[in-house]
């Protein structure tokens, strides 16, 4: 079984400067089933969540005692029930002094896998839905969300506890709209954010095309597209980027090349491994823009072959149009000269 430990506790603080409730269920050990199919969803939402942010624990063990808990547990100095009735009576701590509203179920679970042990604290949410009572009558129940997942921490054990600790082994989802819960779930963690995403998602683009511009002509659109593809599929899998990896990826026959490229040319982290935005990685291959009642996206291939720019003028020509695009413009044009 891929789960050791799973514990839940309901939360709820729905009167502001009043305690909060709480419902702690019990420790199970591989609980299997149901339990781990809910956890296979959980981190796929957690995986495909953009914008995730990665760092480490904080040093102030005081204001997050969350690290020196969990290395207890990992020790074999406390058990996991003991483990989570820390976790959980702090979360209810913080809930208690919170101005905004707040009800979901906190997870704790200590997954244990082939690569390594993975621990995750989750936050899950409710949605509503009908169902008929055993008297027939139509009523609303509360069920888990298995679309949302707006507040998760993800912690590389080994990662953290080996002689030279990983810079990064903490991955947060902290979604936008999570509000003050959101602050207290990262307070709760001891979280600290150590990656620039956006200064290493400029990084990754500028590296790939400075190497696709240096390369032969018909290579640069091919170079492009995979460093995008194996951007996407580090991110479905909820990894980062390492750059030894995907110079493998881009050149098989000569699998150095462009790490050697990018170690002249880029400032790159000592680790070797960067956290592109997937999303903003895309650029590599699609053109866009909109505005004035316009939109337009194209490959980034068709440049020079069928969409031409004329800076001078700040024109686009676009020859070979797509059928469809073609087809409504004739109509168009049809019903406008009737």
């Amino acid at each position: 079984m891929a789960i050791k430990h799973l514990r839940t506790l309901f939360a709820s603080q729905l009167q502001p400067g009043q305690p909060a409730q709480v419902r702690p269920g019990e420790a199970l050990s591989e609980p299997g089933g149901d339990y781990e199919a809910l956890h296979k969803q959980m981190k796929r939402l957690f995986n495909s969540k953009p914008g995730k942010k990665y760092g480490r624990f904080s040093e102030d063990i005081g204001e997050s005692p969350f690290s020196a808990w969990l290395k207890d547990y990992l020790e074999d100095r406390q058990s996991f029930t003991s483990l989570t009735d820390r976790i959980f009576g702090q979360w209810q701590e913080l809930l208690n002094g919170s101005q905004e509203e707040h009800e979901g179920h906190l997870m704790l679970v200590h997954e244990a896998l082939a690569d390594g042990e993975i621990m995750y604290l989750l936050v899950l949410e409710s949605d509503s839905a009908l169902r008929f009572d055993g008297q027939q009558s139509l009523d609303t129940t509360d069920v888990l969300s298995l679309s949302r997942l707006n507040l998760a921490v993800r912690i590389e054990l080994e990662d953290w506890q080996n002689d030279n600790p990983g810079e990064n082994y903490l991955t947060l989802v902290h979604a936008r709209g999570s509000g003050e819960p959101g602050e207290l779930f990262i307070r709760l963690c001891g979280f600290t954010n150590q990656v620039d995403v956006e200064k290493e998602t400029l990084t990754f683009m500028d590296a790939v095309e400075a190497f696709a511009k240096s390369s032969e002509p018909e290579e640069a659109g091919k170079i492009r597209a995979r460093a995008y593809e194996f951007s996407k599929e580090q991110h479905a899998l909820g990894e980062p980027v390492a750059i030894e990896a995907l110079s493998g990826y881009l050149d098989e026959d000569q699998p150095q090349r462009f790490k050697e490229f990018a170690s002249e040319t880029a400032e790159l982290p000592e680790s070797g491994v960067l956290h592109p935005d997937h999303r903003k990685v895309k650029k590599l291959v699609r053109i866009a823009g909109s505005g004035g009642g316009m939109s337009v996206s194209f490959s980034s291939d068709l440049v020079n072959q069928a969409v031409y720019y004329d800076r001078d003028n700040d024109a686009l020509t676009i020859t070979r149009l797509p059928k469809a695009l073609r087809e409504q413009l004739q109509r168009y044009l049809e019903s406008r000269d009737d």
